[in-house]
């Protein structure tokens, strides 16, 4: 094993500083039109009337489609609406309005700028009705969903009530988390065309095969009328798992059209159609006895949703496995607003969650009078007392251990407010992190020719992980060839089938698939080899042949190699092919199998004015077997920054009057800057998973996000004696 685990540089790295990665946004068909989205003013009601004569009229418009003249889709454009992959679009099929920010017709002209103008010519008049907006006032009418991920919603333990009222120390504690917004680099983005009754979509997106399901099932067409590409994604974070109303509207417009369309996405529309962080409030009872081990722990959350669907935050979820106790209870309830849908967004659940969790159990190790990282490791839990099954690996005692003394724990005060430095008050807070690692159905397939290169392909997506990187450093090694000549093709519905990639699951899902791809691959030339009278390792057994470096070679008897591209041109120089699949297998129900973190933050509190800087972070991993050194360290890197956002500055800000997020775009929607950032101290503790999956390789996508914001908010107590419950902390809720 040769490439896996360096540290390689991204090959599609030069492609990105040079500005020769082509996105959605950049390409251009010949006569192509472009689309801009006109969106609701209010949050509930009907349209009564549009005017769209002035835009019309507008020089270079095509076409201004409302629910007046648009085609009609069968089952009113639902036929694909079956969350969470398919989800409930609006496709100006009628002139209900269920959000602010609705799409409600489609401006297309021939350049972006008279499409622009056009749009602010629509003119629109409602009849409104009574929006939800209220979070605080519709929470008597909170209910519990159906089943959410093949999980319910509710679960209990154990006697909640006699751990509570045995314990030597409780706390009840509420917690809240505002709404948030994905805000990638890249905006969404489709280009549409059709050739007769075939389909070609280019979209920004993290899932191919949904995108293809969803258009063939809204427009009633075989799948196989339908290819979708998606060469590049600048940022996705969950928000582009979904294909949401803007796919479908560019389609239907170039159907009517007849032409190529692409629409892109305004900063301000992505508040609302395509999915966001939901609000949340939790609540928190938990005992602990005297010796600090946990006797109950209670995790009730409610988080928002729309008119339209059910989508629910899980927050409570990993407090059913992630500590030790007796009686256990969670429930979820959720809360139907006038607000677009929400979605995933980058550790859904964990992230809201852990931070309630995390918050609570400093509270109790406070109350204590225990040191938080003891009082966590007391309650570490040994195996999933929820799924009753062992861990496949945990490692979150040595990432304690660990990143304890990277960031100086032990010069920590256990008096709030008692280090100093100047007129800054100096906090050290600590947090568990963790995320599940899952799995899913995937296929892969590689082709070696006669000149000794391998293309591997699956359709994943490129969303800015390396995912062509780390996929052909797995490949070279399971072929037995020099990275330099494997490269990963994806992004692509005519390519094997590949889950989303979210969830921190594309190298365990692809990666396996691809590993199982190029195990096949490789037996195959082992065959040809041993076949083939002309090759020195003619009659050898199978079992002592091995493929170094391009190079088949005997394990013993010196001298007996054969080169492949050797191999295969003297065997006739066509292609080898071979196909590999992975799915989920019996180990999903023997083991539990999760990433785990230990985050540590620094924090400086200005005690005059409430300013937070936070000057280092140390966060410490096990995530199984690292592909890429490299890469893995900047995903760890980039959960830490975002969680740094959601601590300290992330908020959409809903306007109760008009049911729309007033900063809507990147001036008030504060994400964290290079200014904002001190020393991010990231790295992995030593880790074996021989159950995982076939590459021992666990998603690392998304758990250094999940132990952030605890860390953060248990800092700033430390520091301040100040206990801030409401994300973002703010320096207001300092002062």
């Amino acid at each position: 094993m040769t490439s896996v685990g360096a540290p390689l540089d991204r090959v599609d790295g030069p492609l990105k500083v040079c500005g020769q990665a082509h996105y959605t946004g950049d390409l251009a068909p010949p006569r192509m039109a472009h689309a801009v989205l006109v969106t609701s003013t209010i949050a509930s009601g009907r349209i009564a009337r549009i005017d769209a004569a002035a835009a019309e009229r507008a020089p270079g418009v095509v076409a201004v489609i409302t629910h007046a003249n648009a085609m009609k889709l069968p089952q009113d454009g639902k036929a694909a609406a079956h969350p969470p992959e398919g989800r409930v679009l609006s496709l100006l099929q009628d002139d209900q309005v269920a959000y602010s920010n609705q799409p409600i017709a489609v401006v297309v002209a021939e350049t972006i700028e008279q499409a622009n103008g056009a749009a602010a010519l629509v003119r629109v008049t409602y009849a409104r009705a009574e929006a939800k907006v209220d979070f605080e006032a519709e929470r008597p009418n909170a209910y519990a969903p159906d089943k959410f991920n093949g999980a319910p919603p509710d679960t209990t333990r154990g006697d909640i009530e006699a751990g509570l009222a045995s314990a030597a120390h409780r706390v009840e504690l509420g917690y809240t988390t505002p709404f948030q917004h994905h805000n990638p680099m890249e905006p969404h983005a489709t280009l549409a065309s059709w050739d007769g009754e075939k389909l070609s979509i280019e979209d920004s997106t993290q899932y191919v095969a949904g995108v293809r399901r969803t258009l063939a099932k809204t427009f009633g067409i075989p799948p196989e009328l339908v290819h979708v590409r998606s060469s590049f994604v600048g940022g996705a974070f969950g928000g582009k798992g979904s294909a949401w109303s803007h796919v479908i509207l560019a389609a239907m417009a170039a159907r009517q059209l007849g032409r190529p369309v692409r629409l892109v996405m305004q900063r301000p529309q992505l508040f609302g159609p395509v999915g966001g962080r939901p609000r949340t409030a939790q609540t928190l009872r938990v005992g602990c006895d005297e010796q600090g081990r946990l006797t109950a722990l209670e995790h009730q959350s409610t988080s928002t949703t729309s008119v339209i669907e059910d989508w629910v935050e899980s927050c409570a979820v990993v407090t059913r496995q992630l500590y030790a106790s007796p009686a256990v209870a969670t429930a979820h309830r959720l809360v139907k607003l006038n607000v677009g849908t929400p979605t995933f967004q980058r550790a859904p659940g964990e992230s809201t969650g852990m931070f309630a969790l995390e918050s609570a159990l400093d509270e109790l190790a406070f109350a204590a009078g225990i040191d938080p990282i003891e009082f966590r490791l007391r309650n570490d839990a040994p195996r999933d007392e929820q799924k009753n099954a062992p861990y496949s690996s945990k490692s979150l005692a040595e990432c304690y251990r660990v990143g304890a003394g990277r960031i100086g724990w032990s010069r920590r005060s256990t008096t709030p407010g008692a280090l100093r430095d100047g007129h800054w008050l100096v906090g050290l807070g600590c947090a568990s992190a963790t995320r599940p690692a899952k799995r899913s159905p995937c296929a892969a397939r590689v082709r070696i020719t006669a000149d000794g290169r391998a293309l591997v392909s699956s359709s994943t997506s490129e969303i800015g992980c390396g995912n062509t990187t780390v996929m052909a450093q797995v490949a070279a090694d399971a072929l037995g060839l020099p990275v330099g000549r494997v490269r990963f093709e994806l992004g692509d519905t005519r390519l094997p089938e590949a889950p989303i990639s979210a969830g921190s699951m594309t190298m365990e899902s692809v990666g396996s698939a691809v590993d199982a791809a190029c195990a096949d691959a490789r037996s195959q030339l082992v065959a040809k080899a041993i076949a083939d009278p002309e090759s020195p390792l003619h009659g050898a057994a199978a079992e002592d042949v091995t493929i170094e470096d391009g190079w088949l070679r005997a394990k013993t008897g010196e001298g007996r190699r054969d080169n492949v591209a050797v191999l295969l041109s003297r065997l006739g120089g066509a292609p080898l092919v071979a196909d590999g699949n992975s799915k989920p297998g019996d180990e999903d129900r023997q083991f539990s199998m999760n990433s785990f973190g230990a985050v540590f933050a620094e924090v400086h509190v200005d005690r005059d004015l409430g300013i937070v800087r936070v000057p280092r972070i140390v966060g410490r991993f096990g995530a199984g077997r690292i592909i890429n050194a490299k890469t893995a360290h900047s995903q760890l890197l980039g959960g830490i920054v975002w969680g740094l956002g959601m601590a300290l500055t992330e908020e959409s800000v809903l306007d109760p009057r008009s049911g729309r997020f007033v900063n809507a775009n990147l001036a008030e929607y504060h994400v964290m800057v290079n200014a904002d950032i001190g020393d991010i101290d990231v790295g992995f503790v030593d880790e074996v998973d021989p159950h995982v999956n076939s590459l021992g390789a666990k998603g690392l996508g998304e758990v250094s996000m999940t132990g952030v914001t605890g860390a953060v908010a248990n800092a700033i107590f430390n520091a301040t004696g100040k206990r801030v419950r409401d994300l973002p902390i703010t320096l207001d809720k300092l002062l």
